[in-house]
């Protein structure tokens, strides 16, 4: 036994996350850890890594334990280069070759009882640092950094020159080189590309040790994992097999209990009435007890709300001029160049899907599409009555409710207007009062996408908009999007997702000045 969790509950405030939730991770199980937005998987993580104390409940570790964690808001140090944080993944080696040390320097003055026991513990240590790979670091570095395309950027670049992708793909690579006894994995997906995202399927399917991933990306998810925990209404269960035999059993058990739940309704119908009609009546009075006791002692099936389901929709505006966007000899980028030359004209109700490695410009692109960011150079023209909604990848919105957000943005809407625009978007009322820092990246997800709901757009323009929503709203929002009948630019790693809505797919790798 790697880790066991017993009987953990934790809140926030009058919600509760996990209630007498309870779990148990073995040697070398991949373990998928999923529920819609907002459930409590990250808090979940947050606990069994001792980054957030329960308020009740225990959390057990095995000895010498080495764990990995990638969350979903891991931040890099400023001034370091690529290689100085992958190095920085052997810290904790290099402390227990200390450890190890030291150990060697007690055995010079020690009895033989005292000199077998720390022999035990030296032996052990040595095992894991050779099962690390302790002695062939640079190599390992180099091997990791070229499996997800670090090798390209350069490890000896400055970190805080890097895009978000970029820094994130480090990240991951830093977590998989330390070889932990048990890999800690936070939507890992997000920000690779396509074939990042097959380098790390091919990894994790051949990993040894334990793993414990949290990822919307189902066909991903299916692959690699072989132990199923499904955390729904503050509760944790567990499933043995894959993604797809999760949901079979996972259906099976709930048509189960809404049988046993009608049944027992009837029962209790029956039993009631019975009650109602004979307990003033002396000959029946009795039996009118009776069927009160059984009616006690009865064990009452409850069922739990159906969650709220997001229904998406946007308001289309009036029609523009058939050329939207045309861009002539546009080059992107800060400091340098990031593409050749472009020109291109996005027509009126055109689909476009962008995709591509990470770090070539593909959210620059969209910036400088929308005029928020300079060209390098050349010319970005618009077409006329252009109404434009934009999904940012990430927004940082701090010290306000959701509630507040969209009232700020939408003054003239009552509160209940509100309150249902934001209920429409799959919110329960704890999240539309509940500041949007502390909301899940999905719930944030889709307090902005309400925020687009809620204006005449005829000129969508989605950055990653799927990349924390959970699977039910990701479904509805490419319904969304192939209803609309306006002009859509959309940047997306899921080709599952983006290939039923775009009507052509633009590669920004045919586009620029970097190596790929």
């Amino acid at each position: 036994m790697i880790l066991e969790v017993t009987n953990v509950s934790h809140g926030y405030g009058a919600r509760t996350i996990l209630e007498n939730a309870s779990f148990r991770l073995l040697k070398g199980e991949h373990v998928g850890l999923v529920g819609a937005n907002g459930e409590g998987k990250t808090t979940f993580l947050n606990i069994i890594t001792g980054e957030l104390v329960p308020d009740e409940g225990k959390v057990t570790w095995c000895n010498h334990i080495t764990t990995g964690y990638l969350d979903q808001y891991s931040t890099l140090e400023k001034g370091k280069t690529i290689r100085d944080i992958l190095r920085s993944a052997f810290d904790h080696m290099f402390e227990l070759e200390k450890e190890m040390m030291a150990l060697y320097d007690k055995m010079g003055d020690c009895s033989p009882e005292e000199m077998d026991s720390l022999m035990e513990e030296v032996g052990e240590i040595q095992s894991i640092l050779e099962s690390g790979d302790f002695y062939s670091l640079d190599s390992k570095i180099e091997e990791y950094a070229a499996g997800l395309g670090l090798m390209d950027i350069g490890l000896d670049r400055d970190v805080t020159e890097l895009s978000g992708g970029q820094r994130a793909k480090i990240l991951l690579t830093k977590v998989l080189l330390e070889n932990p006894m048990i890999l800690i994995l936070d939507e890992p997906t997000n920000f690779l590309d396509e074939n990042h995202i097959m380098w790390l399927k091919n990894f994790l399917k051949n990993y040894e040790n334990a793993f414990i991933l949290v990822s919307h990306d189902i066909p991903f998810l299916n692959e690699v994992v072989n132990v199923i925990y499904h955390v729904e209404n503050a509760e944790l269960t567990r499933y043995t097999g894959d993604y797809y035999q999760f949901k079979e059993m996972y259906e099976l058990k709930k048509r189960q209990i809404e049988q046993a739940y009608k049944k027992q309704q009837k029962e209790i119908a029956h039993l009631k009435d019975f009650i109602a009609r004979n307990k003033a009546r002396v000959a029946t009075t009795n039996l009118a007890k009776d069927r009160q006791r059984k009616l006690d002692r009865m064990d009452i099936i409850e069922i739990a709300r159906e969650k709220p389901k997001p229904t998406f929709q946007f308001k289309e505006a009036r029609t523009p001029s058939r050329e939207v966007v045309t861009v002539k000899d546009l080059v992107i980028g800060y400091n340098e160049a990031l593409t050749r030359p472009l020109n291109f004209t996005i027509e009126r109700n055109q689909k476009i899907a962008i995709k591509g490695v990470n770090g070539l410009g593909k959210s620059t692109l969209l910036k400088t599409i929308l005029g928020k960011l300079k060209p390098f150079s050349g010319e970005v023209e618009h077409g006329q009555f252009l109404e434009i909604g934009y999904f940012q990848q990430e927004e940082n919105i701090s010290g306000i409710t959701a509630l507040d957000y969209i009232w700020n943005l939408y003054p003239s809407m009552t509160n209940q207007e509100a309150r249902a625009a934001l209920a429409k978007c799959g919110l329960t009322r704890d999240h539309i009062t509940s500041q949007v820092q502390v909301l899940s990246g999905g719930e944030n997800a889709k307090v902005r996408l309400c925020k687009l709901m809620l204006q005449n757009i005829n000129f969508l323009v989605l950055d990653e908009p799927t990349n924390h929503l959970d699977v039910e709203a990701k479904d509805e929002l490419k319904r969304a999007l192939q209803e609309f009948k306006g002009t859509i630019v959309l940047v997306s790693h899921e080709p599952e997702f983006y290939n039923d809505i775009a009507t052509e797919v633009w590669n920004v790798e045919d586009w620029t000045t970097k190596i790929v």
